[in-house]
């Protein structure tokens, strides 16, 4: 697959359309968000393109990004959206919209499996094997053609994991309740801002 990659330094260029349903995610110095900054944000169109924004760390000013993802009428598809909205409104100081999560739509529709990572439904909906092994690399400094690679894999496939988790979900009658669960994402992501990590509804 050809992917067509562009690197964009601080922000979204100007006048760039990349339509109404997008794919997001992001990378990050660490997993602490009061310590590791967020480095990049990558999204895709759906049409095997990948802009990656590699954001200004000591201002965060990027006006158009902020646009998109403040825009209610674009959807945003994320996976593990819980961890990238909480960067995002930490060092990004914005309420993203319109929010869907492959990660807890492959929760509640694949009860056959318990392997819900982004691989493993790459794996199972698009028939390619990537590799993860940039995952944990410095995404704070200059940027190989492997993490760039790495980036774009991260959300090209994910308009077509959606549809395939959409649709698991419609049939065995589950859509409804992640359409329920996934507007609790934003209280999720305030309560890991206050530092309650833990599931507060358990015992």
């Amino acid at each position: 697959m050809n992917i067509d990659i562009k690197l964009h330094k601080e922000d979204l260029p100007d006048q760039l359309s990349l339509g109404d349903n997008i794919a997001i995610d992001c990378e990050f110095m660490g997993l602490n968000v009061e310590r590791d900054n967020l480095c990049l944000v990558q999204i895709s169109s759906g049409k095997n393109d990948a802009h990656i924004i590699q954001l200004n760390r000591d201002n965060y000013n990027a006006p158009n990004l902020k646009k998109i993802l403040e825009n209610t009428n674009i959807s945003k598809i994320f996976h593990f959206a819980r961890a990238d909205l909480l960067f995002i409104k930490k060092y990004l100081n914005v309420k993203v919209e319109n929010v869907h999560c492959t990660k807890i739509m492959s929760k509640l529709a694949r009860s056959y499996s318990d392997k819900h990572g982004l691989k493993d439904l790459i794996k199972e909906f698009t028939g390619n094997d990537i590799s993860k092994s940039m995952q944990s690399s410095d995404f704070g400094g200059d940027l190989s053609e492997k993490q760039l690679k790495y980036c774009a894999n991260d959300v090209i496939y994910l308009h077509k994991i959606f549809g395939s988790l959409e649709k698991i979900l419609i049939r065995e009658k589950r859509f409804n309740l992640y359409t329920d669960t996934i507007k609790f994402i934003h209280s999720r992501v305030n309560l890991d801002l206050a530092s309650f990590s833990s599931d507060i509804w358990s015992h």
